[in-house]
């Protein structure tokens, strides 16, 4: 081991395939060019060690050992935790450079690759994979070259990209990869799985920052393909070169002329491009809108409920939030500077390079204060959601209920408040058929349940939500984001919380809202009213008037389809299904008081049964209720 590199300088390592090793340093000329062109410093400000072994591959001198495996597998929770931070670089190196491409393959590459190592000029090659003489002096002759310790840098063209696998296996402790480029690489072929290369990488080194692999369509040694077929756990790259011929795709300089090959060399050799997030100057003191206050909340929530897990759940958690707070920041500074208003500081300090995988999710600062009539809703939507979609980690429940109880405390509404609109839930859920046990899959199709109203309605269901923020504010914020995503998803099942009327009993009949988003929907609506009324807030009578539409929708359908349909179809099911969780709704809230008595007749005919099931007088009742608000007879 040895020669001597300057502390402050990165150390590069190039390892050069078939032939003579450029011996006029081309592949550096044209990789300092592209590096100054994609902004990094040329590689005049790195150690450069581009080892020279074309005549080690030749011939084969004295005996001489492999040089040892020094890379352990790791076991059990060290080798999750290993994993898990390997995948994190990754993603991290993905989002920076570009979606993972493996490629189709060429039809016939590994017989292709058997017949080309016969060829003279593929000579090298096949004594590096068949002659262990020559590979132990091939890398014998490199791991000299190295520093002691430190970082280093590899980056591996053709056969040099097996010898770089070869290789990183075999470095001593002290010495880590920040990360491994290479291009052109015949990995994926099995000719060229030496000595179990494939079993002993079959995790990543813990050594390894990470590792990517680029290829081009028309680099024949490539066959048309990355390497991840034999390394599932590194990422491949499609790149498009502007060779003309299949033998000039394959150089390196066409590789390393590229930007997209300069960004990753870059990033690993000088770290992020990136300008620190500075909130002082990206953010002012403005008041935030309906969406973001959403996100404010759901964030917040969500690191409520990380704090509270722990071992390997918390990391999964934890580096799931860090992707859905570094997207969301994203998109609402990016629909603020569309619409021209400054960005809020509250949001503005939410942000974080997400392309550094180091870069911790700034914690958002405790929840503003909102008045018990104001956060009964927005409450319950966060109970039924899953604030770090797409990921999905199911989560104790009681954990749930203490990071609520936390989040209304420091809202100013007392722990107390959080912990009656878990039990609120459990209580409208149980309401409407759900038992003793709380279902949260069940309870979690709210979201689900939602967007599949607004579609089935186009839209028209929140125009009847404005008791939400308002109309105007909720159809400019969907029309933004879309009603799907953590902002979309809160604002859609929070509008359709207090929504009714004509649009959301149409999206209930639709085929395409399921009973169980029906009855998500529904519990919703009960919960927020039971959380009213145990805290003395208005009740909304909206509610009650509304799921009379839902009722007498719901029947016409049933009506309609059930003339002609199958006794046993599965419509038909469905829809009776519906109808009995509006009459459990309905029966529910007269039973608790929260019924408009307008007058005596009402009071006898709306009567639940001791089983909280309709009766024929209760469902009686109701349609002749139905029937004369429909012309009129009630308001």
């Amino acid at each position: 081991m040895g020669g001597e590199y300057a502390a402050d300088k990165p150390v590069l390592l190039f390892l050069h395939g078939v032939g003579t090793g450029d011996p006029k340093g081309a592949w550096k000329a044209a990789l300092s060019k592209s590096l100054a062109r994609v902004g990094y410093p040329g590689l005049e400000s790195a150690s450069v060690i581009a080892p020279r072994y074309a005549g080690a591959l030749k011939f084969d001198e004295e005996d001489l050992p492999l040089p040892p495996l020094t890379t352990k597998q790791p076991t059990g929770d060290a080798a999750k935790q290993n994993r898990r931070d390997f995948e994190r670089r990754m993603a991290a190196i993905e989002f920076r450079l570009g979606t993972h491409d493996p490629g189709p393959g060429m039809v016939g590459a590994d017989a292709l690759m058997d017949v080309a190592l016969g060829i003279p000029f593929f000579v090298q090659a096949r004594h590096y994979l068949q002659e262990p003489n020559i590979r132990a002096h091939v890398l014998t002759r490199i791991l000299r070259k190295l520093p002691e310790s430190g970082r280093i840098v590899i980056v591996g063209h053709s056969l040099g990209s097996v010898i770089a696998a070869d290789l990183v296996r075999r470095l001593p402790a002290s010495i880590e990869v920040a990360g491994m480029v290479t291009i052109g690489s015949p990995l994926a072929s099995d000719v060229f799985g030496v000595d179990k290369l494939r079993e002993t990488l079959s995790e990543p080194p813990g050594h390894l920052g990470w590792w990517v692999s680029f290829w081009d369509g028309n680099d024949l040694v490539a066959a048309r393909r990355g390497v991840s077929s034999a390394f599932p756990w590194m990422m491949d790259l499609r790149v498009h070169t502007k060779s003309l011929g299949p033998m000039a795709a394959h150089e390196a300089v066409e590789y390393l002329s590229h930007d997209v090959v300069a960004e990753a060399v870059g990033f690993a050799l000088y770290g992020s491009l990136s300008k620190e997030l500075a909130v002082a100057e990206r953010g002012v003191d403005v008041p935030i809108d309906t969406a973001e206050n959403f996100a404010l909340l759901g964030l917040r929530y969500a690191h409520l409920i990380a704090s509270r897990l722990k071992g390997d759940q918390r990391d999964r958690y934890v580096g799931a939030l860090r992707h859905v707070q570094a997207t969301l920041a994203g998109v609402l500074m990016a629909q603020r500077k569309r619409t021209g208003r400054p960005v809020p500081a509250v949001v503005a300090r939410l942000a974080l390079d997400l392309s550094d995988p180091r870069a911790a999710a700034p914690e958002p600062q405790p929840a503003r204060h909102l008045s018990k009539h104001d956060a009964v809703v927005p409450l319950t939507v966060l109970l039924a959601e899953n604030v770090i979609a797409p990921y999905e980690i199911e989560v104790n429940p009681e954990v749930k209920r203490e990071a609520m109880k936390d989040l209304t405390a420091e809202m100013g509404l007392s722990g107390t408040f959080g912990v009656d609109v878990f039990s609120a839930a459990a209580s409208a859920q149980s309401a409407l058929g759900g038992g003793s046990s709380f279902n949260w899959l069940k309870w979690g199709a709210l979201g689900a349940g939602a967007v599949a109203i607004v579609l089935a309605t186009g839209g028209l269901a929140l125009a009847a939500g404005a008791g939400l923020a308002g109309a105007a504010a909720i159809t400019s914020a969907l029309a933004a984001f879309g009603p799907g995503g953590m902002i979309g998803g809160l604002l859609t099942a929070g509008t359709l919380v207090t929504a009714g009327g004509g649009g959301i009993a149409l999206g209930l009949a639709s085929p395409a809202t399921s009973a169980d988003a029906v009855e998500a929907v529904l519990a919703g609506q009960l919960t927020v009213e039971i959380v009213r009324k145990r805290h003395g807030l208005s009740s909304d009578p909206a509610v009650w008037r509304n799921l009379i539409e839902m009722e007498m929708e719901l029947r016409r359908e049933h009506e309609r389809l059930d003339e002609f349909s199958d006794r046993a179809a599965a419509s038909i099911k469905e829809l009776k299904r519906k109808l009995v969780a509006v009459e459990r709704a309905l029966a529910f809230l007269d039973a608790a008081g929260l019924a408009p008595r307008s007058d005596a007749r009402d009071a006898e005919d709306i009567a639940p049964t001791r089983e909280g099931k309709a009766s024929g007088n209760f469902v009686e009742g109701l349609v002749d209720r139905a029937r004369r608000m429909r012309v009129g007879g009630e308001k």
